[in-house]
């Protein structure tokens, strides 16, 4: 999958491109992540183990092995976002933006007055200063990427995607799942129409669709392309290390 572009290129152009989930927050593992040639990781703050403090190594070690640092931030926060933007992430993927509203919100923590709303300082993304007024002048290249994780998000998609400034729609098909009323079935045909239908707002927006595949497999990493959907996470730190130890396990008996 791509890797040519930066991300936010990647993005614009509606190239596919894929990237690793990260709980575990530890540097080493975004490292060893990022070394086995994701474009992009992302940290998440919101259900892993990973806490703020965490977030400025993770950046480091992420871009050291030649990925694209993203966070999900707890919520959709002024201050968690500029904080996550402020230690060095590329950009935010922001949870539970169920409108046009949210979705503004979202955008104005990311980007500094008068466009938004993020505050100015010396920090860790524009090396302590150095490159202060660059980095201040480059807000196009912030990514702001939000969760569509209800029902309320999926009928407000258009809305949402109609924002300036939110360059993509990441869905939660779990959390989808559950504010439909059919808690965990991510496979019923109301969750596939709702994800089908986010994937096709995305494209007449021109905005990039993504998906969580927890486990990938030729087959459901396939189906997610052929539905639209090019900026993908596959696995996690924690599946991959359980999933690593299962198998050695198993071996040994075998």
């Amino acid at each position: 999958m791509n890797g040519r572009y930066p991300l936010k290129e990647t993005l614009r152009k509606g190239l596919p491109c894929c990237g690793g989930w990260c709980q575990i927050g530890h540097p080493a593992v975004a490292e060893i992540q990022a070394q086995a040639g994701f474009q992009w990781l992302a940290l998440d703050c919101e259900h892993g183990e990973a806490s703020e403090k965490d977030i400025g190594d993770f950046c480091r070690a992420a871009l050291g092995g030649g990925a694209e640092p993203l966070v999900r931030v707890r919520q959709n926060d002024l201050l968690d976002i500029r904080r996550a933007l402020d230690l060095g992430a590329a950009g935010v993927i922001v949870p539970l933006v169920n409108n046009a509203a949210d979705a503004s919100r979202a955008v104005a923590a990311a980007l500094y007055p008068p466009r938004g709303l993020r505050g100015f300082a010396f920090q860790r993304a524009n090396c302590w200063g150095r490159d202060f007024e660059q980095y201040a002048a480059s807000d196009e290249q912030r990514i702001v990427v939000v969760m569509v994780e209800s029902k309320e998000a999926v009928e407000n998609i258009d809305e949402i995607l109609a924002v300036p400034g939110v360059d993509g729609a990441f869905i939660g098909p779990y959390d989808m799942s559950g504010s439909y009323g059919i808690v965990g079935q991510t496979g019923h045909p109301i969750i596939v129409e709702a994800c089908a239908r986010v994937a096709e707002s995305c494209r007449r927006h021109g905005k990039a669709a993504g998906q969580h595949i927890v486990v990938p497999t030729p087959e459901n990493v396939a189906r997610a392309r052929t539905q639209g959907y090019s900026f993908l996470a596959l696995g996690m730190d924690t599946c991959f290390l359980a999933l690593g130890a299962k198998s050695s396990l198993e071996m040994l008996h075998e």
